[in-house]
């Protein structure tokens, strides 16, 4: 996972949702391929295109969750206290317009 994001970028990303526990392992940890995989619990072990296309799954979420018109209006919206504040000084109709601003930029599908 991509901490500067939390972005989903690795098999392990997926492995991590498909059973509790420290159920899996990696026999050589500093290369942390599909080869390497080892499942500790008895269980059976995903196979390699269970692992690539559960990531792909959880990438698609995350690129719709991170691209979606929500998410776009979260980040160009001022803080609470800028908001506020705009309310305090220049009265709820100028704070509606500008957050109408944001909304229109980024329409709800």
């Amino acid at each position: 996972m991509n901490l500067s994001t939390f972005k989903p970028d690795h098999i392990e990303d997926y492995l991590v949702t498909v059973r509790t526990g420290q159920w899996f392992g990696w026999s050589d940890s500093s290369n942390k391929i599909y080869a390497n995989l080892i499942v500790h619990d008895g269980g059976s072990k995903p196979t390699e295109k269970q692992c690539t296309d559960g990531l792909a799954a959880l990438i698609a979420e995350w690129e719709l969750e991170n691209n979606s018109y929500k998410s776009q209006r979260a980040e160009e919206y001022p803080s609470v206290v800028d908001q506020l504040d705009k309310m305090f000084h220049s009265g709820f109709q100028a704070w509606k317009d500008e957050i109408q601003t944001v909304k229109d930029k980024y329409p709800k599908p």
